[in-house]
């Protein structure tokens, strides 16, 4: 039987939400309005050893880009809800948690910003709804760091449609141990709203 109940998950989403919005407001990055209108929104499918994620979110882009090399540099905000399905390492059978999420992402695209390939990587927090603990490893703490590096390419009608793939890292930065990180690859849909 799951640990994870659909009450864990409406929590772990308000508090994220919650966090969210508070990160971005507090660091300059947006207002209350900004907010409301996020740039785009995703969902990505991920797999790390027998560990399986769903994720989904909202991207707010940021307001600068800069000229570097033969490529532009632009950014944005990440934030998603994600859950997590794997075989228990406390007890038998399969469990769930859920993770929430802000991530600064800066993208580097060439042809000075008319490419449809884009790269990208950030560096941003989650928490989970409880400690991750799969079969042969054990987190020490749902508070992680989430790094994250990706190549892509933007498609359709003025690009509004962007598929990539994504390498995924999370850990809590050796802030206790044990420490032992997860790894994922990711297919990740966005649908860009502007």
């Amino acid at each position: 039987m799951s640990n994870f109940t659909t009450r864990a998950a409406i929590r772990a989403f308000l508090a994220g939400i919650g966090t969210i919005a508070g990160l971005v407001v507090g660091a300059g990055g947006a207002d209350a309005q900004e907010l409301a209108r996020p740039t785009s929104f995703f969902v990505q499918l991920g797999n790390a050893n027998s560990t399986n994620s769903v994720t989904g979110g909202l991207d707010w882009d940021w307001d600068r880009k800069w000229d570097l090399g033969s490529g532009q540099l632009s950014g944005y905000y990440e934030g998603f809800l994600s859950v997590w399905s794997y075989p228990d390492g406390t007890a038998p059978g399969h469990t769930q948690l859920a993770q929430v999420g802000l991530t600064p992402v800066f993208r580097w695209t060439p042809s000075h910003g008319a490419s449809p390939w884009f790269v990208e990587g950030g560096i941003g927090l989650t928490l989970t709804s409880k400690l991750y603990q799969p079969v042969g490893k054990r987190f020490s703490t749902a508070f992680n760091f989430g790094d994250q590096i990706a190549v892509g390419r933007r498609f359709g009608d003025e690009g509004r449609h962007e598929v990539s793939l994504r390498l995924q890292h999370f850990s809590n930065g050796a802030i206790k141990h044990p420490n032992p990180g997860e790894n994922f690859c990711e297919v990740r849909y966005a649908y860009r709203f502007q």
